[in-house]
């Protein structure tokens, strides 16, 4: 039996954290003949240790020589406070401690070469980003030693191997498997808990490169496929995922089970869910992945298994993404003219922005769009140049953009097979004085999105919200 665990920040953010973090790791090899443990940087609220990395290099990069300096200091103090807390000064204490130092001493030497150059590439980026899982997983490996557990801090350059994709690399799967059932198996095989460097990988000549989003739990993700695991866990500190943002709902609940389909819809639309990129290799491999709370680890948490080409009821999520604007092109000359929708998208791409949702009246007089608020003015610039000709034919009769706007999405693989979802949802809305400005629905019926004023946000979803188990 398996298990690939992955830590997040705040499940190693202080000694406290790390200490509860050790426990829950020897409670669960008792239960699972091998566990392998990945693990992020440090990171307690309000300072993550990731976040002073990349600050640190992008500051000395804009010419500023003072923050990363700065910012080194923090660092030895976040993991100096920890390191006095957990180990003892007659066990690791000082080889972690210098360990440790080293990697901030080297944090300060590539950005003092930035800040001299005054370039910041991405390789350099990457290099500089990933130092904080390297320096938590070695924390949390000698304090499993000192406790009486055999266990290792494996860095995960040695494992993935990655294109030279810096920034968001990939992994090549055969090479990477190679290398982890090299390296991992033999230390399973002795009864060692291996703690791997989540987030980072390296190409096949050595260089190190960061997995984008979410990568930690890639990571977790790409051990978990190439062990054959027969589950993966990401501890977190939310009881799965939820029914609703719980800022806007109260009553808001964890989620039993999910499936792929719907845990890259709400991924989309601005859950706090896994990134679906990252779960991936477990899905394909039909490896089942929960998510836990690390501070309330009796909770059975969300289980997120394969699409099964069917649901276990209606609506299960609801989840909304505010600071938008509903962009508009209409015009009386459009109707059945080719080409203006990927003349419209065009337009937009030209521009760098994201549409997060696509709506076009039947009579093909109107297309309406959301993307960012921040992306309204550029992209309706692009569009008037685009379509000049058009604009001063009259053939389109206006460009223009409504905001701001929320998109609101309700998701559930089973609504396909409950009549009358879409009807209840309207009539909440209604019973609520919500104006539906735009609405969007996929084919496969796994969720139906709609754009509301963004005053309306938090009244749609709770609306919603209700008709959960309903």
């Amino acid at each position: 039996m398996t298990l690939v665990m992955k830590f997040g920040g705040t499940s190693v953010g202080s000694a406290q954290a790390l200490r509860e973090t050790a426990v829950l790791i020897k409670n669960t090899q008792a239960d699972w003949r091998d566990v392998v443990v990945v693990a992020s940087g440090m990171g307690s609220k309000p300072v993550k240790v990731t976040d002073l990395l990349l600050d640190g290099a992008h500051s000395a990069a804009a010419g500023d020589g003072e923050t990363y300096q700065q910012n080194a200091v923090l660092l030895r103090r976040i993991h100096h406070e920890a390191i006095d807390a957990l180990l003892e000064p007659e066990g690791e204490r000082q080889q972690i401690l210098a360990e440790n130092g080293r990697f901030i001493d080297r944090f300060e030497a590539l950005c003092q070469a930035v800040h001299v150059l005054g370039e910041l590439s991405p390789r350099a980026l990457d290099a500089i980003g990933g130092m904080g899982e390297q320096m938590s997983v070695r924390i949390l490996a000698a304090y499993l030693r000192q406790t009486g557990h055999k266990a290792e801090a494996v860095d995960a350059t040695e494992l993935i191997v990655t294109d030279d994709n810096f920034l968001n690399a990939s992994p090549l799967l055969a090479e990477t498997h190679e290398k982890v059932l090299a390296r991992i198996r033999p230390l399973l095989a002795q009864g060692i808990i291996p703690l791997v460097t989540g987030f980072i990988g390296a190409t096949s000549d050595g260089v190190t490169t960061t997995l984008g989003r979410g990568g930690s739990d890639y990571t977790a993700a790409i051990l978990g496929e190439a062990l054959a695991a027969n589950e993966v866990w990401i501890w977190t500190d939310v009881d799965g995922v939820m029914t609703a943002d719980p800022r806007l709902v109260p009553d808001a609940r964890s989620i039993p089970t999910l499936s792929y389909r719907e845990v890259s819809e709400l991924a989309f639309y601005g859950a706090k869910v896994l990134h679906p990129k990252t779960i991936r290799p477990c899905v394909e491999n039909n490896i089942p992945l929960r998510i836990k709370n690390t501070f309330h680890p009796a909770h059975p948490g969300t289980v997120i298994v394969p699409d099964n080409g069917d649901g276990d009821g209606g609506i299960k999520a609801v989840t909304a993404i505010k600071n938008l604007g509903l962009i508009t092109v209409e015009g009386k000359g459009m109707l059945g003219v080719p080409g203006i929708a990927a003349r419209t998208f065009a337009a937009v791409a030209h521009t760098d922005q994201s549409v997060l949702l696509i709506s076009q009246a039947s009579s093909e007089q109107s297309i309406c769009f959301a993307a960012p608020d921040t992306g309204i003015q550029p992209i309706i610039a692009s569009l008037e140049e685009a379509f000049a000709e058009e604009l001063q034919r009259q053939d389109i009769d206006t460009i223009w953009a409504l905001e701001p706007v929320s998109i609101v999405t309700i998701v559930g693989a089973g609504m396909r097979h409950i009549p009358g979802i879409a009807g209840r949802i309207f009539t909440a809305l209604g019973q609520a004085q919500v104006n539906v400005i735009a609405i969007a629905q996929g084919s496969s019926e796994c969720s139906i999105s709609v754009v509301v004023d963004e005053k309306d946000t938090g009244t749609a979803v709770t609306q919603i919200h209700n008709l959960i188990g309903n």
